[in-house]
């Protein structure tokens, strides 16, 4: 297994971030979350990140994550 971080998906919303993070672990993908928000104007991106051989698969599944929204 590869251990090359790629990002899969940005927001400016953390909570949304933390939402993908958790329906990914519940379909047996590892995520990480980067936060590069400043935290004293609140501008900026949270990235995830997986694993390069769970890149697909991630993006299918964010993809039906908001599908399902």
């Amino acid at each position: 297994m590869s251990n090359d971080k790629v990002r899969v998906y940005s927001t400016n919303q953390p909570f949304q971030a933390e939402m993908i993070k958790r329906y990914l672990a519940d379909h047996g993908i590892l995520s990480f979350i980067m936060n590069k928000m400043d935290s004293s104007y609140h501008f900026g991106d949270v990235e995830i990140l997986v694993s390069r051989d769970d890149v697909v698969r991630s993006k299918k599944l964010i993809e039906d994550f908001f599908q399902h929204e």
